[in-house]
């Protein structure tokens, strides 16, 4: 399960909104060992495209020396879906090469529902997780 305080959520749906129609993305980091996100990283979409993210290498690169730096992990890798539901494509089974991290999709489809859905991506393997949101 994940636990996500209420501004984070609000955080990463504010991102995902202004980002539309591309797909927006990033890393909420957390004390390493905690699985409890803290601190929110939104990302550039190096790809910047409405079916594709990629986070900049050099950017990927500063944000993991920043976390080795503060003995954070990446808690959440987050990244939305524009005209699909927040569900994983292959492309991001494929990519996912963090086992602890919780992987967040949201949707952006619809400008008035809020569809936020997190997920645990290992080997391939996609198992949905709830989602506890607490303020």
């Amino acid at each position: 399960m994940l636990t996500i305080r209420r501004d984070l959520v609000d955080a990463i749906v504010a991102h995902a909104r202004k980002d539309h129609p591309d797909e927006a993305c990033g890393v909420i980091a957390g004390p390493a060992g905690s699985d409890r996100p803290e601190r929110f990283i939104p990302m550039l979409n190096a790809a910047r495209s409405p079916t594709f993210y990629e986070f900049d290498s050099m950017d990927l690169l500063q944000l993991y020396r920043e976390m080795d730096d503060r003995d954070e992990e990446p808690v959440v890798i987050y990244h939305s879906h524009t005209a699909t539901e927040a569900y994983p494509s292959r492309t991001d089974i494929s990519y996912a090469s963090e086992p602890h991290a919780h992987y967040v999709l949201v949707s952006t489809r619809d400008e008035h529902e809020e569809e936020f859905r997190s997920f645990r991506i290992v080997d391939g393997e996609v198992i949905e997780e709830e989602v506890k949101v607490v303020d």
